[in-house]
Protein backbone atom coordinates (compact mmCIF):
# COMPACT_ATOMS: atom_id res chain seq x y z
CA UNK A 1 0.00 0.00 0.00
CA UNK A 2 0.93 3.78 -0.51
CA UNK A 3 2.32 5.37 2.72
CA UNK A 4 -0.73 7.63 2.90
CA UNK A 5 -2.31 5.07 4.30
CA UNK A 6 -0.34 4.76 7.49
CA UNK A 7 0.53 8.18 8.03
CA UNK A 8 -2.98 10.31 6.60
CA UNK A 9 -3.02 12.71 9.72
CA UNK A 10 0.65 13.46 9.62
CA UNK A 11 2.49 14.83 6.55
CA UNK A 12 -0.82 13.47 4.44
CA UNK A 13 -0.60 15.36 1.21
CA UNK A 14 3.50 15.55 1.24
CA UNK A 15 3.33 11.15 1.28
CA UNK A 16 0.69 11.78 -1.28
CA UNK A 17 3.30 13.05 -3.67
CA UNK A 18 5.49 9.77 -3.03
CA UNK A 19 2.66 7.78 -3.37
CA UNK A 20 2.49 5.39 -6.67
CA UNK A 21 0.48 2.41 -7.57
CA UNK A 22 0.10 2.26 -10.92
CA UNK A 23 -2.47 3.25 -13.58
CA UNK A 24 -6.13 2.20 -12.13
CA UNK A 25 -7.89 -0.17 -15.73
CA UNK A 26 -10.93 0.84 -14.15
CA UNK A 27 -10.70 4.45 -14.35
CA UNK A 28 -13.05 6.60 -17.05
CA UNK A 29 -10.64 6.99 -20.44
CA UNK A 30 -10.01 10.48 -20.22
CA UNK A 31 -10.19 12.68 -23.58
CA UNK A 32 -7.45 13.71 -25.21
CA UNK A 33 -6.10 17.21 -24.19
CA UNK A 34 -3.52 19.75 -25.41
CA UNK A 35 -1.89 19.55 -22.25
CA UNK A 36 -1.29 15.69 -22.63
CA UNK A 37 0.08 16.70 -25.73
CA UNK A 38 2.28 19.38 -24.39
CA UNK A 39 3.17 17.19 -21.73
CA UNK A 40 4.50 14.34 -23.99
CA UNK A 41 8.12 12.81 -21.99
CA UNK A 42 10.83 14.65 -24.87
CA UNK A 43 14.66 14.89 -24.75
CA UNK A 44 16.29 17.97 -24.16
CA UNK A 45 19.23 19.46 -26.09
CA UNK A 46 22.23 21.53 -23.98
CA UNK A 47 22.35 23.77 -26.81
CA UNK A 48 20.96 27.45 -26.19
CA UNK A 49 19.41 26.27 -22.66
CA UNK A 50 23.55 25.81 -21.13
CA UNK A 51 23.48 29.29 -22.44
CA UNK A 52 20.72 30.35 -19.68
CA UNK A 53 23.07 29.68 -17.18
CA UNK A 54 23.53 30.64 -13.87
CA UNK A 55 19.87 30.40 -13.20
CA UNK A 56 17.93 31.04 -10.22
CA UNK A 57 14.66 29.44 -8.68
CA UNK A 58 12.72 29.91 -5.39
CA UNK A 59 11.70 26.58 -4.27
CA UNK A 60 10.71 25.27 -0.77
CA UNK A 61 13.89 25.30 0.38
CA UNK A 62 14.73 28.74 -0.57
CA UNK A 63 16.63 30.30 -3.44
CA UNK A 64 18.54 27.81 -5.26
CA UNK A 65 21.41 28.96 -7.68
CA UNK A 66 21.97 26.36 -10.73
CA UNK A 67 25.52 27.37 -12.39
CA UNK A 68 25.00 24.85 -14.94
CA UNK A 69 23.12 22.98 -16.05
CA UNK A 70 22.31 20.04 -14.51
CA UNK A 71 22.08 16.61 -16.08
CA UNK A 72 22.45 14.02 -13.62
CA UNK A 73 19.46 14.99 -11.97
CA UNK A 74 17.85 12.44 -9.14
CA UNK A 75 14.09 12.48 -8.43
CA UNK A 76 12.87 11.40 -4.85
CA UNK A 77 9.34 12.40 -5.83
CA UNK A 78 6.86 11.03 -8.38
CA UNK A 79 5.22 13.95 -9.13
CA UNK A 80 8.60 15.59 -9.85
CA UNK A 81 9.53 12.84 -11.86
CA UNK A 82 6.82 13.42 -14.00
CA UNK A 83 7.07 17.31 -14.46
CA UNK A 84 11.10 16.96 -15.15
CA UNK A 85 9.75 14.42 -18.43
CA UNK A 86 7.06 16.37 -19.10
CA UNK A 87 8.97 19.55 -19.75
CA UNK A 88 11.70 17.78 -21.83
CA UNK A 89 13.99 17.01 -19.50
CA UNK A 90 14.06 13.01 -19.16
CA UNK A 91 17.24 12.88 -20.95
CA UNK A 92 18.57 14.84 -17.81
CA UNK A 93 17.52 12.35 -15.23
CA UNK A 94 19.68 9.48 -14.06
CA UNK A 95 17.53 7.78 -11.41
CA UNK A 96 14.41 8.34 -9.67
CA UNK A 97 12.69 7.02 -6.47
CA UNK A 98 11.15 3.63 -5.84
CA UNK A 99 7.93 5.66 -5.85
CA UNK A 100 7.83 7.22 -9.43
CA UNK A 101 6.50 5.08 -11.96
CA UNK A 102 5.66 7.15 -14.77
CA UNK A 103 6.56 7.68 -17.41
CA UNK A 104 7.43 4.25 -17.44
CA UNK A 105 11.27 4.57 -18.79
CA UNK A 106 12.34 6.28 -15.60
CA UNK A 107 15.44 5.31 -14.03
CA UNK A 108 13.38 4.06 -11.35
CA UNK A 109 15.64 2.92 -8.32
CA UNK A 110 15.88 1.74 -4.58
CA UNK A 111 16.31 5.28 -3.46
CA UNK A 112 13.16 6.50 -1.30
CA UNK A 113 11.94 9.86 -0.84
CA UNK A 114 10.30 9.07 2.61
CA UNK A 115 12.89 7.30 3.86
CA UNK A 116 15.55 8.82 2.39
CA UNK A 117 19.29 7.24 2.71
CA UNK A 118 21.95 10.53 2.19
CA UNK A 119 24.96 8.17 1.30
CA UNK A 120 23.00 6.08 -1.58
CA UNK A 121 21.60 9.83 -2.84
CA UNK A 122 25.28 10.98 -3.06
CA UNK A 123 26.83 7.34 -4.49
CA UNK A 124 23.96 8.35 -7.70
CA UNK A 125 26.57 11.47 -8.10
CA UNK A 126 23.72 13.79 -9.22
CA UNK A 127 24.33 17.43 -10.09
CA UNK A 128 20.96 18.10 -8.84
CA UNK A 129 18.35 16.46 -6.14
CA UNK A 130 14.66 17.44 -6.54
CA UNK A 131 12.43 15.91 -3.82
CA UNK A 132 8.66 16.84 -2.22
CA UNK A 133 9.70 16.28 1.62
CA UNK A 134 12.53 17.45 3.99
CA UNK A 135 12.80 13.91 5.91
CA UNK A 136 15.91 12.56 7.70
CA UNK A 137 17.22 16.19 7.44
CA UNK A 138 17.99 15.10 3.52
CA UNK A 139 18.33 19.14 2.20
CA UNK A 140 20.53 19.97 4.95
CA UNK A 141 23.01 17.02 4.28
CA UNK A 142 22.85 17.39 0.76
CA UNK A 143 24.09 20.89 1.11
CA UNK A 144 26.61 20.04 3.50
CA UNK A 145 28.17 18.01 0.52
CA UNK A 146 27.52 20.81 -2.24
CA UNK A 147 24.50 19.28 -4.06
CA UNK A 148 22.19 21.37 -5.05
CA UNK A 149 18.73 20.37 -3.92
CA UNK A 150 15.46 21.64 -4.84
CA UNK A 151 12.49 21.05 -2.59
CA UNK A 152 9.26 21.31 -4.37
CA UNK A 153 6.52 20.18 -1.60
CA UNK A 154 2.89 19.42 -2.14
CA UNK A 155 0.67 21.88 -3.79
CA UNK A 156 -2.06 23.40 -1.53
CA UNK A 157 -3.34 25.13 -4.89
CA UNK A 158 -3.52 24.91 -8.56
CA UNK A 159 -0.83 27.82 -8.76
CA UNK A 160 1.42 26.03 -7.15
CA UNK A 161 1.71 22.91 -9.91
CA UNK A 162 1.52 25.98 -12.62
CA UNK A 163 4.75 26.76 -10.39
CA UNK A 164 6.71 24.03 -9.86
CA UNK A 165 6.33 22.90 -13.60
CA UNK A 166 8.06 26.31 -14.32
CA UNK A 167 10.26 26.00 -11.20
CA UNK A 168 12.03 22.51 -12.91
CA UNK A 169 11.78 23.69 -16.39
CA UNK A 170 14.12 26.81 -15.69
CA UNK A 171 16.51 24.64 -13.21
CA UNK A 172 17.09 22.37 -16.29
CA UNK A 173 17.28 24.68 -19.25
CA UNK A 174 13.49 23.95 -20.47
CA UNK A 175 12.03 26.37 -19.78
CA UNK A 176 10.14 27.36 -22.71
CA UNK A 177 8.62 23.69 -22.87
CA UNK A 178 7.97 24.66 -19.15
CA UNK A 179 5.99 27.07 -19.78
CA UNK A 180 3.67 25.55 -22.36
CA UNK A 181 3.00 22.62 -20.32
CA UNK A 182 2.29 24.89 -17.63
CA UNK A 183 -0.04 26.78 -19.92
CA UNK A 184 -1.43 23.90 -21.65
CA UNK A 185 -2.73 22.50 -18.15
CA UNK A 186 -4.43 25.37 -17.11
CA UNK A 187 -6.51 25.91 -20.06
CA UNK A 188 -7.56 22.27 -20.06
CA UNK A 189 -8.16 22.82 -16.74
CA UNK A 190 -10.41 26.13 -18.02
CA UNK A 191 -11.98 24.16 -20.63
CA UNK A 192 -13.29 21.45 -18.65
CA UNK A 193 -14.48 23.31 -15.99
CA UNK A 194 -16.31 25.78 -18.35
CA UNK A 195 -18.35 22.83 -20.16
CA UNK A 196 -19.78 21.53 -16.97
CA UNK A 197 -23.15 21.94 -16.18
CA UNK A 198 -23.83 24.83 -13.79
CA UNK A 199 -26.53 25.41 -10.96
CA UNK A 200 -26.94 21.68 -9.72
CA UNK A 201 -25.05 21.04 -5.96
CA UNK A 202 -23.63 17.63 -6.53
CA UNK A 203 -22.19 16.07 -2.97
CA UNK A 204 -19.10 14.00 -3.79
CA UNK A 205 -17.15 11.81 -1.16
CA UNK A 206 -13.67 11.32 -2.20
CA UNK A 207 -12.04 8.16 -0.88
CA UNK A 208 -8.13 7.96 -0.02
CA UNK A 209 -8.21 4.57 1.46
CA UNK A 210 -10.74 2.15 2.93
CA UNK A 211 -9.82 3.87 6.52
CA UNK A 212 -12.15 5.68 5.47
CA UNK A 213 -9.82 8.37 4.98
CA UNK A 214 -11.07 11.36 3.06
CA UNK A 215 -10.05 14.77 1.62
CA UNK A 216 -11.92 18.06 2.32
CA UNK A 217 -12.49 21.43 0.00
CA UNK A 218 -9.40 22.91 2.03
CA UNK A 219 -7.01 20.46 0.37
CA UNK A 220 -5.28 20.58 -3.17
CA UNK A 221 -7.47 17.37 -4.25
CA UNK A 222 -10.59 19.43 -3.26
CA UNK A 223 -9.58 22.37 -4.88
CA UNK A 224 -10.08 20.33 -8.15
CA UNK A 225 -13.33 19.49 -7.29
CA UNK A 226 -14.54 22.88 -6.27
CA UNK A 227 -13.99 24.31 -9.58
CA UNK A 228 -17.00 22.29 -10.72
CA UNK A 229 -19.44 23.32 -8.06
CA UNK A 230 -19.39 19.69 -6.04
CA UNK A 231 -20.04 20.59 -2.59
CA UNK A 232 -17.46 17.93 -0.28
CA UNK A 233 -19.20 15.81 2.86
CA UNK A 234 -15.98 15.61 4.77
CA UNK A 235 -15.97 19.18 5.16
CA UNK A 236 -18.36 18.98 7.94
CA UNK A 237 -16.24 16.54 9.92
CA UNK A 238 -15.33 16.87 13.32
CA UNK A 239 -11.97 16.32 13.22
CA UNK A 240 -10.28 17.51 9.84
CA UNK A 241 -6.77 16.31 10.23
CA UNK A 242 -5.20 19.16 8.29
CA UNK A 243 -7.91 18.67 5.35
CA UNK A 244 -8.07 14.72 5.97
CA UNK A 245 -10.44 13.59 8.10
CA UNK A 246 -10.72 10.18 9.39
CA UNK A 247 -14.63 9.47 8.53
CA UNK A 248 -17.04 6.75 10.21
CA UNK A 249 -18.96 4.33 7.76
CA UNK A 250 -21.87 6.23 9.56
CA UNK A 251 -20.84 9.35 8.93
CA UNK A 252 -20.73 8.47 5.17
CA UNK A 253 -24.39 6.78 4.94
CA UNK A 254 -25.68 10.03 6.66
CA UNK A 255 -24.27 11.89 4.39
CA UNK A 256 -25.33 9.58 1.61
CA UNK A 257 -23.30 11.66 -1.40
CA UNK A 258 -24.75 11.83 -5.19
CA UNK A 259 -20.83 11.23 -6.21
CA UNK A 260 -17.93 8.50 -5.02
CA UNK A 261 -14.41 9.43 -6.14
CA UNK A 262 -12.10 6.48 -5.20
CA UNK A 263 -8.52 6.80 -4.89
CA UNK A 264 -7.90 3.60 -3.58
CA UNK A 265 -8.42 0.90 -6.36
CA UNK A 266 -5.13 -0.37 -7.18
CA UNK A 267 -3.93 0.06 -3.59
CA UNK A 268 -6.96 -1.80 -2.22
CA UNK A 269 -9.13 -2.79 -4.86
CA UNK A 270 -12.17 -1.07 -4.13
CA UNK A 271 -15.23 -0.84 -7.02
CA UNK A 272 -18.69 -0.13 -6.63
CA UNK A 273 -19.29 -3.61 -5.63
CA UNK A 274 -17.17 -3.55 -2.89
CA UNK A 275 -18.67 -0.42 -1.22
CA UNK A 276 -21.99 -2.08 -1.75
CA UNK A 277 -20.85 -4.84 0.52
CA UNK A 278 -19.79 -2.69 3.81
CA UNK A 279 -22.40 -3.03 5.93
CA UNK A 280 -24.83 0.15 5.43
CA UNK A 281 -23.27 1.15 2.19
CA UNK A 282 -25.39 -0.94 -0.27
CA UNK A 283 -28.37 1.73 -0.33
CA UNK A 284 -26.06 5.01 -0.90
CA UNK A 285 -27.70 6.97 -3.74
CA UNK A 286 -23.79 7.07 -5.47
CA UNK A 287 -24.03 3.36 -5.70
CA UNK A 288 -27.45 2.62 -6.56
CA UNK A 289 -27.21 5.11 -9.10
CA UNK A 290 -24.25 4.33 -10.34
CA UNK A 291 -22.22 7.06 -9.60
CA UNK A 292 -19.19 5.80 -8.17
CA UNK A 293 -15.96 6.66 -10.43
CA UNK A 294 -12.84 4.62 -9.66
CA UNK A 295 -10.46 6.96 -10.08
CA UNK A 296 -6.31 6.30 -11.26
CA UNK A 297 -4.29 6.00 -7.47
CA UNK A 298 -1.70 7.57 -8.64
CA UNK A 299 -3.08 10.46 -11.07
CA UNK A 300 -5.84 11.17 -7.99
CA UNK A 301 -2.07 11.54 -5.70
CA UNK A 302 0.20 13.63 -7.37
CA UNK A 303 -0.07 17.61 -9.04
CA UNK A 304 1.70 17.16 -11.98
CA UNK A 305 0.23 17.87 -15.39
CA UNK A 306 -1.86 14.72 -15.52
CA UNK A 307 -4.25 16.97 -13.18
CA UNK A 308 -5.74 17.61 -16.30
CA UNK A 309 -6.72 13.60 -16.12
CA UNK A 310 -7.93 13.89 -12.43
CA UNK A 311 -10.40 16.86 -13.58
CA UNK A 312 -11.87 15.27 -16.78
CA UNK A 313 -12.72 12.59 -14.85
CA UNK A 314 -14.58 14.89 -12.35
CA UNK A 315 -16.10 15.92 -15.30
CA UNK A 316 -17.33 13.50 -16.92
CA UNK A 317 -18.86 12.20 -13.72
CA UNK A 318 -20.70 15.51 -12.95
CA UNK A 319 -22.14 15.38 -16.83
CA UNK A 320 -23.41 12.11 -16.15
CA UNK A 321 -24.84 12.72 -12.74
CA UNK A 322 -26.37 15.89 -13.82
CA UNK A 323 -27.98 14.68 -16.99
Amino acid sequence: MRPVRTAVAGVVLGVLGLAGCGQSGDAAAPAASSAASAAAPAASTAGSASAAFPVTVQAGNGAVTLDRRPEHIVSLSPTATEILYAVGAGGQVAAVDDQSDYPPEAPKTSLSGFKPNLEAIVAAKPDLVVLANDLEGVVAGLRKVGVPVLLEPAATKLDDTYDQIRDLGAATGNAAKADQVADGVKQDIDRLVAAAPKGKALTYYHELDTTPYAATSSTFIGQIYGLFGLKNIADQAPDAAGGYPKLSAEYVVMADPDLIFLADTKCCGQNAAALAKRPGWSGLSAIKTGHVVTLDDDVASRWGPRIVDLAEAVSQAVQKAAG
